[in-house]
């Protein structure tokens, strides 16, 4: 029993030795330099809740622009990641050389320059002095020392790559060559310019995903990871491979609201892999569930590994379209990984554990219903009511519900209190006790209120993310510091004082480890600024599109490929953040352009979730996957077997961004009733499911090799019915450019224009491709022309560009003066493509008689 207990302690010291060399720095000095190094990041938060906060604007004093804030969370980044990174292996843990600190006083230094003389450098700008030239290679050469050690090599090897490509332009060969740039141009641009280290990358980390982050921490801090965990085994435990959905389940809450994959998998996995392993799971499966999991999880709104925020400035939409976008495909692939789950288990035999209180259909039912309908009252007295405070008080709305807030949450902790405190099961223990579901639940209902502010900020009062996380953290702040002594106090417990410093030490750790968390990122975002500067300075970007089109034939699914593999490369060394901007800003824009040339026009949005998605598979492919290896660690399991099953699981994950390239309804765009929505749904679910069970080679029982070439047949079907019509009937047909006028004339209100174009672009190339222009409302064709920026004359029979508008739809889509309309493509008047489910049932029927005539035959052989 001592060496079983020693050894777990062990691997639990190892756990937190690999988080910490992943997100929050490995060093943990004594004395003093421990206390600075608590005291920064606990800084870093403040100054972030600061900048978040209205009251700078209310009292004019401490406002900071974006420039100023970008370099001062640049400091705080610098600065923490030479005190809190070991230049090496061997570097010392305990205490910070001398070197170290020289680093970060220079990295700060060259940081903080932009905004001591922030007005100086305004008035030189594009003339940098030998002072401003200095600092910026200062900065640039400790950023990327500064990556090496948050990060790892990769990410500083990329940036370095791009860096070289900079200077070397005029030396490589024709096909990726330039003319190339100074060593003063290109300091100046990457530096003290918004367009490489200081650009909207980090932009976005000093906004937006900062408050997240510490949001996230603060909440795991005060216990609600556990209370996710128990509540969903409690939920789930008495399924077969109950262990194993809730694992599905509680990683998917906290990939919610967690930046790292690794992090997510030590903190629930600690308890649900051994879980697994007890109820029957081989240890690689009970890991690689895990990893699917937690990787998942970063693809589930709102967060998104940050990658959200960031999709909201390079897409240019709005926080809430984003997540529109994200949010079927995400739920649709953890549904999946839930029936994954349940097929393993059937396949090994497992039944589910025992409740501790039988249960009936009937009570469960009538409790299902209760609790929907009281949710439902809820939900509607909480929004009318709310409507209401704001209609009657006007500004001082927001005070009432602030108060009515807090005192919400003093009622759900003294209802909780009622309820003895979780216990975290003990993972050596070999029984397993199913907790009940009653009394976990309502043990820390109160949790779940921050995340309902945080949801009601974003998505009713339409506040901007920034200013919905700091309401979410203002909160979670409060919660964290006095729940613990809220709940002593209504149980009546003597003695105070304990729960109140726990509340207090659990506030300050939590605060301090949001910030250290933060450093991988903030580093990270700045380095990747790298990469966009140089593609920004060089032009690399449009040799990129001539490049991927020469390899690819200008075959869509060949560049799509081609991407996916690109992504998940980089991503194997890359953070999910710094590998969503380098592939975004490289391969997206080459998607977009060469779909239409070829006639397929793909929304940016389903490019960047494209790139977004196998830049997260990456964190459970071997050889490197972070991920798996955690995972492996706690299930004592191999973890290259790891990493290959949980890939073998995200199978159903990977195949999702090519469906919804060509099918973006899966993205809920061009969806015009609510008919056609619940069709989508229903529609892109069952092919998910199916395509699990062809995948598993199992699904009533084991699949015969023709059975799962059906099944992935329904499956295709169900995903891109369209492909099937357009087999046989053409999808758009043909009309002369010279009746544009009369066409766009016609066309239904705030419908768009579909069209070819050619001409020769900047570049002195000629290009051909298809663009959609919006038409907007009903009005005469020249009107509705002019309303997309576009006029037209038609000279020789050949209707020609006359005029662009700045900035109109027409300009977006890269149409310019002297381009010919070569003609107008109007949509075929064919059967409505949802006919195609049809077949794929009746086909899913004949499987599933198969199957089930199979199984009553073995079925009736084994007893």
């Amino acid at each position: 029993m001592t060496n079983t207990k020693e050894s777990s302690q062990t691997l639990d010291a190892n756990l937190e030795q690999m988080v910490a060399e992943a997100d929050s720095g490995a060093r943990s000095p004594k004395n003093w330099t421990g206390s600075l190094l608590f005291f920064v990041p606990i800084c870093w938060s403040l100054f972030q809740l600061w900048i978040a906060s209205p009251i700078p604007y209310d009292l004019g004093f401490g406002v900071f622009d974006a420039s100023e804030a970008r370099a001062i969370h640049l400091c705080f980044a610098l600065f923490l990641a030479f005190t809190a990174y070991p230049a090496f292996k061997r570097s010392p843990r305990f205490y910070i050389p001398w070197t170290d600190w020289l680093f970060a006083i220079l990295g700060t230094a060259s940081a903080f320059y932009l905004v001591m003389f922030k007005d100086e450098l305004a008035s030189r700008a594009g003339a940098p002095i030998t002072a401003d030239l200095v600092m910026a290679g200062i900065g640039m050469l400790l950023l990327l020392e500064a990556t090496r050690r948050a990060l790892g090599p990769p990410l500083m090897v990329v940036a370095s790559v791009f860096l070289v490509y900079v200077f070397a332009g005029p030396y490589m060969p024709d096909v990726i060559a330039h003319k190339g740039a100074s060593l003063n141009k290109a300091l100046s641009h990457f530096w003290i310019t918004t367009e490489g280290v200081f650009g909207v990358a980090l932009g976005v980390a000093t906004n937006f995903v900062f408050l997240f982050v510490l949001f996230g921490a603060l909440l795991d801090r005060a216990g609600a990871g556990n209370y996710f965990i128990q509540v969903a085994f409690s939920l789930l435990g008495h399924l077969r491979g109950g262990p194993a959905k809730a694992a599905v389940v509680s990683s998917g809450l906290s990939g919610i609201i967690s930046g790292s994959s690794i992090a997510n998998v030590v903190t629930t996995g600690t308890f649900t892999i051994p879980l697994m392993k007890r109820v029957g799971f081989p240890a690689h499966k009970a890991g690689a569930i895990e990893v699917a999991a937690s990787t998942n999880g970063q693809l589930t709104p709102p967060i998104m590994g940050a990658a959200a925020f960031l999709m909201v400035e390079y897409v240019g939409i709005s926080y809430i379209e984003v997540i529109k976008h994200a949010i079927l495909p995400a739920a649709i692939s953890y549904v999946a990984l839930f029936y994954i789950v349940h097929l393993e288990a059937v396949k090994a035999g497992m039944e589910g554990l025992p409740r501790r209180q039988p249960t009936t259909f009937t009570r469960s039912l009538l409790s299902f219903t209760g609790s929907f309908l009281l949710l439902c009252i809820m939900t509607a007295a909480v929004y009318y009511g709310i409507g209401w405070v704001k209609t009657v008080l006007g500004d001082y709305a927001i005070w009432a519900v602030g108060a009515a807030v807090c005192v919400g949450y003093i009622a759900l902790v003294a209802y909780s209190a009622k309820y003895p405190e979780l216990a975290i099961d003990d993972p050596n223990s070999p029984l397993v006790s199913m907790p009940e579901v009653g009394p976990t639940v309502k043990s820390g209902l109160y949790f779940l209120l921050p995340i309902v502010v945080l949801v009601w900020c974003l998505t009713v009062e339409r506040f901007s993310p920034g200013l919905s996380a700091f309401w979410a953290t203002v909160f979670m702040v409060i919660i964290a510091a006095t729940h613990k002594p809220l709940k002593a106090a209504f149980r009546k417990q003597a003695d105070l004082h304990k729960p109140l410093v726990e509340g207090i030490h659990d506030l300050f750790h939590g605060t301090a480890n949001g910030a250290r968390n933060m450093i991988g990122i903030g580093v990270a975002t700045a380095a990747a600024g790298i990469v966009v500067g140089a593609v920004t300075l060089t032009g690399i970007g449009l040799v990129m599109t001539e490049f991927v089109e020469f390899i690819s034939g200008g075959s869509i699914l060949l560049i799509l490929i081609f991407t996916a593999i690109i992504s998940l490369i980089l991503g194997m060394g890359l953070p999910t953040t710094a590998n969503y901007i380098v592939v975004s800003t490289l391969m997206a824009p080459v998607i977009v352009t060469l779909g239409a040339q070829n006639g397929l026009i793909v929304p940016l949005i389903a490019v960047h979730l494209f790139v977004f998605y196998f830049g997260i598979l990456a964190d459970d492919t071997p050889p490197v996957g972070l991920a798996a290896f955690a995972a492996a660690a706690i299930a004592q399991s191999d973890p290259i077997r790891t990493g290959i099953q949980g890939f073998i699981y995200d199978i159903r994950t990977a195949i999702l961004p090519f469906m919804f390239i060509f099918n973006t309804q899966l993205l809920l765009v061009g969806i015009d009733s609510p008919l056609e929505l619940i069709i989508t749904v229903i529609g892109a679910l069952m092919a998910m499911l199916i395509f699990a069970a062809a995948t598993q080679g199992y699904w009533l029982i084991k699949s015969r090799w023709y059975e799962t070439l059906g099944l992935l047949l329904v499956a295709f079907t169900l995903f891109r019915p369209g492909f099937w019509w357009d087999e046989f009937y053409p999808p758009f047909l043909h009309t002369s450019a010279t009746e544009i006028t009369t066409v766009a004339a016609e066309r239904p209100e705030n419908s768009q224009l579909r069209m070819r174009v050619s001409g020769e672009t900047f570049d002195g190339d000629v290009v051909e491709k298809t663009v959609l222009l919006p038409l907007g409302e009903k009005a005469s064709g020249a009107e509705r022309l002019a309303h997309a920026g576009l006029e037209v004359i038609t000279k020789d029979n050949k209707v020609i560009v006359d005029n662009v508008e700045f900035d109109s739809p027409a300009a977006k889509a890269y149409i310019d003066f002297d381009w010919e309309i070569l003609y107008i493509e109007l949509p075929n008047n064919r059967p409505a493509k949802e006919w195609m489910y049809i077949p794929a049932v009746l086909l899913l029927a004949v499987l599933f008689g198969l199957q089930r005539r199979r199984k009553a035959l073995f079925e009736k052989v084994t007893t």
